[in-house]
């Protein structure tokens, strides 16, 4: 059963509120604006957003800035802070200077924060190659990518300064390393750095995809393990985008947006299961919901929480509960969180070249969640009229209570 309810948090917002089985309800509680990209600045395309919450209940986020989405020139890293729940932000600071590798000055594409604590943080980062600017990220001819690097920084103070950037010893990979997200705290202690592995940018060889876990147990200050979570030995599938999540029982849940290169299509999301900490992973299962997902919030009564992308039409940004470990997502318990004002730009996908040429038109997507002391989900993304201006926004989703 939907009706409108008004928030009260955020100015004259009409939210929705939706009741599951047993009475719970779920709703919008608050919505708003982190950053909107001026139009015809260096920061009007703004992306990639990462969200990272402290204990002391700082929200930090991160996210991708550029005069373009899809040229590389002129990309940053922007960070803000909000010390009352969303209703106002710091002006955003660019606390990371690409160091130059191997003599080759770079640019950083996004970052993202785990905190260690009250006061620490680590970051990780991703350093793309900019010796030739005029070179684009992507190689239409040989699907490769600029060289892509993992860089950490760490803050003791709360995120307002860092450490300068220092490479990670990505071994035994040498392949560009795009990153999938924040490190992860496992239920060990040990960390988890996720990535893709893509392929040097005029390797004429076939792209084998793979998405990798790599394991530290001595805060970071090494990797030495490392798994492949996915990876088709038919190299037909490629499951993109992990999104893994830590769930109250220690178990890793991990989400795939999910790509069949043959046929150029788009399948429901897949997902994986671990439950010694990423080493070891069930088989890949169909969910039964398209699109692209965010890492899953596990909630205090034991549901799950999966917010995704839903592309079939309109790019609308959605969320679902799961009361089953993430086996079923039940239809009646979709909540939408964001619909655009426009319909999306499609491309006639045929090939790998088509669906990157797709991804450059997106104006909305790249969720990402955390859940707060309370229980409610935050959520931030990017949205917006075009794919060259957009901006960072955010929804904060509660559940409990019962209708009037």
């Amino acid at each position: 059963m939907y009706e409108q309810v008004c928030a009260g948090v955020q100015p004259e917002v009409a939210l929705l509120q939706l009741e599951l089985d047993g009475g719970i309800i779920v709703k919008i509680a608050a919505k708003g604006i982190v950053y909107k990209g001026a139009e015809n600045s260096a920061q009007q395309s703004c992306g990639s957003p990462g969200i990272c919450v402290l204990p002391g209940g700082r929200w930090i986020c991160t996210f991708r800035a550029a005069p373009r989405k899809v040229a590389t020139s002129g990309q940053h890293v922007l960070l803000t802070w909000s010390d009352d729940e969303g209703l106002s932000w710091s002006e955003p600071i660019r606390p990371f200077a690409p160091p130059l590798v191997g003599g080759k000055p770079g640019l950083l594409r996004c970052a993202y924060l785990t905190a260690l604590g009250e006061q620490e943080c680590i970051a990780v980062l991703c350093w793309v190659d900019h010796s030739d600017p005029e070179l684009p990220f992507f190689n239409e001819e040989t699907e490769g990518l600029l060289d892509t690097k993992i860089m950490l920084s760490r803050s003791s103070d709360r995120g307002e300064h860092w450490t300068e950037p220092e490479l990670m010893d990505t071994s035994p990979f040498s392949v560009p390393v795009p990153l999938t997200g924040p490190i992860l705290r496992l239920t060990s202690g040990a960390l988890a750095c996720q990535f893709e592995l893509n392929k040097h940018y005029d390797d004429l060889e076939a792209w084998r995809h793979s998405s990798v876990l790599l394991f530290s147990k001595d805060g970071g200050s090494s990797w030495p393990e490392h798994v492949i979570v996915s990876s088709d030995p038919a190299n037909r599938i490629f499951y993109w985008d992990q999104r893994p999540g830590v769930l109250a029982d220690g178990t890793l849940l991990n989400l795939f947006w999910t790509y069949d290169t043959v046929t150029a299509a788009y399948l429901n999301v897949h997902a994986r299961t671990s439950t010694d900490d990423g080493y070891t992973w069930s088989d890949y299962r169909d969910i039964g919901v398209p699109g692209q997902p965010a890492p899953p919030a596990a909630l205090p009564d034991g549901r799950i929480a999966m917010v995704y992308v839903d592309r079939t039409a309109a790019p609308t940004i959605k969320l679902r509960i799961s009361d089953d470990n993430g086996v079923a997502w039940p239809d009646d318990s979709e909540v939408i969180l964001y619909e655009p004002e426009q319909a999306q730009e499609h491309v006639n996908r045929t090939s790998m070249q088509d669906a990157w040429a797709e991804m450059g038109k997106f104006s909305v997507g790249l969720p990402v969640t955390s859940v707060l002391n309370n229980g409610d989900v935050l959520v931030f993304y990017y949205a917006g009229t075009h794919s060259d201006h957009t901006g960072i926004e955010w929804v904060r989703v509660r559940q409990g209570g019962t209708l009037s």
